[in-house]
């Protein structure tokens, strides 16, 4: 990243970085199984350079809230939701109330004024659903995990072929969480040499009575890898800048929830591409005493210096999340990162307008897949013989 890119990146203002601390929000609520309490973006962001109307299919995952307020800080224009769900509508219309509720899913697809279709559905459908808006001529920005089996990921990259249209996967605990946005900054900008290695501990609350029959099947959410160490492999490939990669070892297990046989609640991976190595170990076991959802924790060593985020939480120190420690040549230091601005909205946006690749690179977003499937299957293989 240049200083010109990186002096723009920081005039989207503070507002743009105050959208970090209503994610910590978001990502509470999904654990709680409530929609959120604060309110959603009143207006784009300051560098939103275009307005887009856009639409929504599928609320079955909270994070559509923040996939939603992220299309909107970047300039996009609520147009329609679709979901069979009253409740989650009701939710949904409540924090965006000018949003008109379709009839059906092809009232949306056939509506040529919308360019983009965002989706939480159950992850299973998440792909076929992207095929079917791609081929409608329109864009597609799912959640994680953006598909389920290896054939789902084959199927997406036919249609990306046949169509030319953009299948987005919203990664966002890199793209969303302002001390990530930061970490990625200085990794580009050479602040600890070339990476070596990626880190991740990604533990998450359980949660067990807000969770939906999916939650605990993996044929519908993918396994633990490809629905939670969906994030971490994106991490791996983004900030080794990997183009090809492969799964040295994978497992996975159930060791705390035997009322709910098929259900992984641990995992971990180890990765090998060919800008840098990668471990990531994700779990369901973060205690109640914790006062967020997770610990999340990154660490990144590079040839001359390393980067220690604590994404949500300091263990009984500095408050909030967004913490970021930085040893280089020079000296050891503390950043704050809880004001970074987040500029995924509006470069996704841009690049759909356009036709360009800043907010995420499309062979990136779906290596990070690739792993994390082949990572599943790996795991499967593994326990069968065990």
């Amino acid at each position: 990243m240049t200083n010109t890119d990186r002096r723009a990146l920081l005039t989207l203002g503070l507002s743009a970085g105050m959208a970090g601390f209503a994610g910590d929000a978001l990502a509470q609520s999904v654990t709680r199984g409530d929609a959120p309490t604060e309110d959603a973006p009143a207006r784009p962001a300051p560098q939103a350079k275009y307005r887009l109307p856009f639409a929504v299919i599928g609320l079955d995952h909270n994070h559509i809230y923040s996939i939603t307020d992220a299309m909107i800080r970047g300039g996009g224009v609520l147009s329609a939701v679709f979901a069979t769900d009253p409740k989650q509508v009701a939710n949904f219309r409540k924090r965006y109330p000018g949003v008109r509720l379709a009839r059906s899913e092809d009232e949306i697809l056939s509506d040529r004024s919308i360019k983009l279709v965002c989706s939480a559905a159950i992850p299973v459908e998440r792909a076929p659903l992207g095929i079917r808006v791609m081929r409608a001529g329109k864009d597609y920005l799912s959640d994680k995990a953006g598909m389920v089996t290896l054939q789902q990921l084959a199927d997406v990259r036919a249609a990306i072929k046949e169509t030319g249209r953009k299948y987005g996967i919203l990664y966002s605990e890199r793209l969303e969480v302002p001390a990530a946005v930061m970490a990625g900054q200085l990794v580009h900008d050479g602040a600890i040499g070339k990476v070596i290695q990626t880190i991740n501990l990604a533990p998450h609350r359980v949660s067990a009575p807000t969770r939906p029959d999916w939650f605990w099947d993996p044929a519908r959410n993918g396994g633990i890898l490809a629905d939670v160490g969906s994030h971490q492999a994106d991490q791996f490939v983004y900030l080794t800048g990997s183009r090809t990669a492969r799964v040295v070892a994978a497992q996975t297990a159930n060791i705390g929830h035997p009322d709910h046989p098929r259900f992984e609640d641990f995992g971990d991976m180890m990765l090998s591409g060919d800008g840098g190595m990668g471990y990531v170990r994700v779990d369901w076991f973060t205690p109640d005493g914790l006062p967020t959802w997770g610990d999340g924790r990154l660490f990144i060593l590079g040839t001359e210096g390393f980067i220690e985020l604590r994404k949500y939480v300091d263990l009984a120190g500095r408050p909030r999340g967004n913490h970021l420690f930085i040893a280089d040549r020079k000296s050891t230091r503390y950043m704050d990162c809880s004001t970074v601005p987040l500029p995924f909205g509006p470069q996704f946006i841009t690049d759909l307008v356009e036709r360009t690749s800043v907010a995420q690179d499309q062979e990136g977003a779906l290596l990070a897949a690739e792993l994390v499937l082949t990572a599943q299957e790996k795991a499967k293989a593994e326990r069968a013989v065990s």
